[in-house]
């Protein structure tokens, strides 16, 4: 009669081993079970600007330019479980020809176009005025505004005071020259945020585009638990940018990966519209946000109350796109009102498909 093997199985980190009574044993290695995960972005400590912004040496080598926040850390290739997305959401504001915000419209006032293609389905539509808020301020701390700079403290402290609710809203706090700064990170703690900004001294030259990019990418994105938020960059600067590693299109692309509005508000005081403030243009428009051009100094803290208002009256939007496919390419987002005539919708111009 044939001898029948006892079989033992015991689990390792590697594998399984298989023994058998005739004392053979079998190792079978379950390739990649210990690591097949996601890997987390590479840290970046919020006050390090060594680390918040690239090596002067990545100008001259752009594939040593920052690196994406979905790279894996480490130097070890390891497998990645992508998160993929079907939905997109989009905050957008609507005001009248005369600039008045239009807060009672409904669905049926909208045509919304992804990659020029209605949304295979639109799957919720409301105004928003109560979604929690992320708001990071960024204010230019070069010499060139210096002479403003006190003024445009107060201001943003007042901002924050009338716009952040506690246990709703979290906010954090940027100040930039050379190098962007973190003087007080996430909290809803309004007290925490004025000594932020009062801890920001001017000096330097200045690096717009990384700050910028600094904020969206290690702040926002790095920041984000998975609730639906609003999230917001007010950004206080001259416009001028002398000392930056990434250019101005690429800070774009990071607000718009991390899905942040950016309103911006000048601190030229020339009485004219400089180069610097086509940027603050440039920038505003393309995620949706607007620009301020307070010429008078005392114009500040109403341009703050203008943000503050519009933020509490906007409107939002969840679609799936038809035709998605996972390439990571960018797709542009067109939300447009019937009354073409007499309404104005802003929003940001697009998104980034996820990738395989």
């Amino acid at each position: 009669m044939p001898r029948a093997d006892i079989i033992f199985l015991v689990m390792e980190p590697l594998g399984t081993k298989i023994i058998t009574s005739s004392g053979v044993l079998l190792l079978v290695l379950l390739a990649g079970s210990a690591t097949a995960q996601s890997a987390p972005p590479k840290s970046t400590t919020p006050t390090s600007t060594a680390q918040a912004t690239p090596s002067p040496d990545s100008a001259a080598a752009p594939e040593q330019k920052p690196s994406d926040p979905n790279a894996p850390a480490g130097d070890d290739a390891l497998p990645r479980i992508r998160a993929t997305t079907n939905e997109v959401n989009v905050v957008f504001t609507v005001t009248d020809k005369h600039g008045r915000r239009i807060t009672d419209l409904k669905q049926s006032d909208f045509q919304v176009l992804d990659d020029n293609k209605p949304p295979e389905e639109i799957r919720s539509f409301h105004a928003e005025t109560n979604l929690p808020l992320q708001v990071g301020l960024l204010i230019d701390a070069s010499n060139s505004v210096r002479d403003r700079f006190k003024f445009e403290q107060q201001s943003a402290i007042e901002f924050l005071n009338q716009t952040i609710h506690p246990r709703i809203d979290q906010a954090f706090v940027v100040g930039f020259d050379v190098t962007p700064e973190v003087t007080q990170d996430f909290t809803d703690n309004t007290e925490l945020l004025a000594h932020g900004v009062h801890e920001l001294r001017p000096g330097g030259g200045t690096a717009l585009y990384d700050a910028l990019y600094f904020a969206c990418r290690d702040k926002l994105l790095k920041g984000s638990t998975g609730a639906t938020v609003r999230r917001v960059i007010i950004l206080l600067s001259d416009g001028e940018d002398n000392q930056s590693h990434v250019t101005r299109e690429e800070a774009i692309e990071m607000a718009q990966r991390a899905e942040a509005i950016v309103y911006t508000i000048s601190t030229n005081v020339s009485g004219t519209k400089g180069q610097g403030d086509k940027v603050l243009e440039r920038i505003a428009d393309a995620t949706g946000g607007r620009a301020f051009f307070p010429f008078q100094i005392r114009d500040v803290s109403n341009d703050f109350s203008e943000i503050q208002d519009e933020l509490r009256s906007q409107y939002a939007v969840s679609y799936k796109p038809a035709n998605l496919k996972p390439d990571g390419h960018y797709r542009t987002i067109e939300i447009v009102a019937n009354d073409k005539k007499n309404l104005r919708v802003r929003s940001r111009r697009g998104w980034y498909a996820p990738g395989r």
